[in-house]
């Protein structure tokens, strides 16, 4: 039988006044971290912004060598995964412990097919030789190919990266609302791995036009 979760009050730490400012310092540090994870992005992004322009055609050509519908469906997949962090986040809100706990396990599970499907294209890629740098070693009609597959695979190794770290702290939230920890006057650990998860799901929202969609 399925058995309700007591709620855990939380105890607000020594060093915070009330729990209204323990979730603003909460926030506001997680902004600053983020802000930081955009400006690493960022730099990705000039590069790729950089190397289309000296390689314009050789980009629309190398883009041809992904499997668009593949990208598409990791697209619709992290998106799903965003709208039931929201409802995980939301749940805890209005007490609805166990919509929690199931909303986050939904999350992790849409998190491991994003890996699954991303581990089948990188497959692909590494068989048919298209490496980037001097592991390249596919026949091509562009000597500089490897050039975008070195960019193709940092910046989407970064991202998975993003994921992989998400996933674990999606475990850590799931531990915690099965004992309770979250309701509607604490839920600031879920509020706070929603708002990375939400930037991991913006940063493939960019990546998925710029490497897939650009012939």
């Amino acid at each position: 039988m399925n058995k309700e979760i007591k709620i855990k009050k939380h105890e607000v730490a020594h060093h915070f006044d009330n729990s209204e400012q323990e979730f603003n310092s909460a926030k506001l540090g997680m902004w600053a971290f983020l802000g930081q994870e955009i400006l690493f992005f960022s730099g990705l992004f000039v590069a790729y912004i950089i190397f289309r322009m000296m390689h314009p055609e050789m980009f629309i050509y190398a883009s041809k060598h992904l499997d668009w519908k593949m990208g598409a469906l990791n697209t619709v997949i992290l998106i799903l995964s965003s709208f039931t962090m929201v409802m995980a986040v939301r749940s805890a809100q209005v007490n609805k412990l166990k919509q929690c706990v199931n909303y986050l396990i939904a999350t992790f599970s849409f998190a491991g097919m994003f890996m699954v499907v991303k581990g089948f294209e990188y497959a692909s890629k590494i068989s048919h030789g298209y490496l980037p740098a001097k592991f390249f070693n596919a026949e091509s009609a562009h000597e500089s190919l490897h050039i975008f597959f070195g960019i193709y695979f940092t910046m989407t190794g970064l991202h998975g990266l993003h994921v992989l770290v998400g996933m674990g702290l999606i475990i850590w939230l799931i531990i915690k609302a099965k004992k309770g920890h979250f309701y509607e006057d604490y839920y600031t650990p879920l509020e706070m791995v929603g708002l990375y998860w939400h930037l991991v799901d913006l940063i493939w929202i960019f990546l998925f036009p710029l490497l897939y969609l650009i012939g």
